[in-house]
């Protein structure tokens, strides 16, 4: 992490631990908002006004916080406001790197070889950890957020008539709603499956993976019983929220995490959410299965050993290319 601006150790996945061994994320730092007319949003300060070109986003393929703001970018039709560069999927010693790994993209906006250089250069005594996503504002040369929730409802709503009207990810009358399934989605599954894997006690470790598949039977019931979106008749936050932890849970979570009393394959009406998900236009674009699997793999404190497995066979990834599926998949 950083500390007063200064790189000083190794990038290791626990970030703090509570009193029972088990993992806990920290809180994203750059809590600022673009809104149309450049007044504060929910969080921060002002200043940030809706413009083409002006803001860029840097994202990892293998971070599922991430790929909810590529998800959300596509569907409000920013991909010409808001340009992209994807990290490499290793998890570095010193944590994310531009490079040359296919599908990885060198910051020729900023020239930064790692993704904490950028922290320093919006705030030269930066303390914490370099996280992805990251929004950054190429005139004032500064993050605006870093915070993958905020930075969804933004593009969802602070982007005006920069935006497409297609989607609405979060409709007023439905967010009392969402924010109550984004509770325990978040802290059961979404980071539950973070919990089982980086937990550093059985107890710790026996707790997060009962919220895992309690949520996922939770949302399996709910999904059987109205076989559509999470929410309502139409595609929300939540729906992305789900989608990005089910898409990398068979092929990372289920065996590196120990997240395995059963697939996402085993679970039907969920089966047919990630599906309905992937046949989105521009939903299955986000996805990189050998970015997932070699990023995940190579985490030496779970795997010292840094083999990527070739498998599992996944029938849903005739979604994607080739160059996605990655290595070991029907192309």
């Amino acid at each position: 992490m950083l500390v007063d601006g200064k790189w000083v150790e190794n990038w290791q996945p626990v970030q703090n631990k509570d009193a029972k061994g088990g993992f806990v994320r920290q809180t994203s730092s750059f809590r600022n908002w673009v809104t149309p007319d450049g007044r504060p949003g929910p969080t921060g300060e002002g200043g940030f006004a809706a413009e083409k070109g002006r803001y860029h986003l840097y994202v990892a393929l293998i971070c599922p916080w991430a790929s909810r703001t590529l998800i959300a970018r596509r569907l409000k039709g920013l991909q010409d406001s808001v340009s992209v560069c994807v990290v490499e999927p290793f998890l570095s010693d010193q944590g994310w790197r531009f490079g040359t790994y296919p599908g990885a993209d060198q910051d020729t906006l900023n020239g930064a070889t790692w993704v904490h250089e950028l922290y320093t250069r919006a705030d030269p005594h930066f303390t914490g950890r370099a996280t992805v996503p990251v929004l950054w504002d190429k005139t004032t040369q500064t993050i605006v957020n870093n915070e993958s929730a905020d930075i969804v409802r933004m593009f969802n709503s602070g982007f005006g008539a920069l935006a497409s009207a297609q989607y609405n990810l979060y409709p007023e009358a439905l967010q009392p709603q969402i924010d109550a399934l984004n509770t325990p989605l978040y802290q059961r599954l979404n980071n539950g499956v973070y919990r089982a894997g980086f937990a550093t006690t059985q107890e710790a470790y026996d707790e997060a993976f009962l919220d895992v598949f309690g949520m996922l039977d939770t949302l399996e019931a709910r999904l059987a019983e109205h076989d559509g979106w999470l929410i309502g008749d139409t595609l929300t936050e939540a729906d992305i929220r789900l989608f990005v932890t089910l898409v990398r849970f068979d092929a990372a979570y289920h065996g590196l995490f120990k997240c395995n009393r059963q697939r996402i394959t085993d679970y039907p009406a969920l089966s047919r959410h990630l599906e309905r998900m992937l046949a989105v236009p521009g939903v299955a674009e986000t996805v990189n299965l050998d970015h997932i699997k070699t990023g995940y793999y190579s985490i030496k404190a779970l795997n010292p050993t840094t083999i990527v497995p070739l498998g599992p066979d996944l029938a849903w990834a005739r979604h994607l290319s080739p160059a996605a599926r990655g290595k070991g998949l029907p192309s």
